[in-house]
């Protein structure tokens, strides 16, 4: 089946999120959701991309990022979710794919959306009963 096009109306906040393939943990190491948050901080250094919020799960991450008028999530998303996926891949000596399918992004049009956007990031570990509070999260925007 073709993949759809994407659309992207730049210049605006996007709620991103993107799934280990089969939700399988792959991301369940601090070494590989280090690795994650390296090629984040890699894409914001390359391509100016504005990180609003982030959260790395064990088997997804959500991503809150305002787009400027040179596509920065695009490539952002290009380096992160492909330098992740080869690293890993590479290290445990595995084929095939990492993420479930191409990420999920909608646009955040109102201040109301966005507040609700950042809050369901800060307690999605809460929620899960991994943490206690959103402050106990290494691997988020929290900290």
């Amino acid at each position: 089946m073709p993949i759809a096009n994407r659309y992207f109306i730049l210049g605006h906040i996007w709620n991103i999120t993107h799934s280990c393939h089969k939700q399988e943990f792959l991301l369940k190491f601090k070494r590989d959701r280090d690795r994650w948050l390296y090629w984040l901080w890699e894409a914001k250094k390359r391509f100016g991309l504005t990180i609003l919020n982030y959260i790395v799960t064990s088997n997804h991450i959500h991503l809150l990022v305002q787009d400027g008028y040179k596509q920065e999530v695009a490539k952002s998303m290009q380096l992160i979710a492909g330098r992740t996926a080869q690293e890993f891949n590479r290290r445990k000596n595995r084929k095939g794919a990492f993420w479930e399918d191409r990420y999920h992004a909608t646009a955040v049009e109102s201040v109301a959306y966005l507040i609700k956007c950042i809050v369901y990031i800060y307690l999605n570990m809460v929620r899960a009963g991994v943490v206690q509070s959103p402050t106990k999260c290494l691997q988020s925007g929290f900290n």
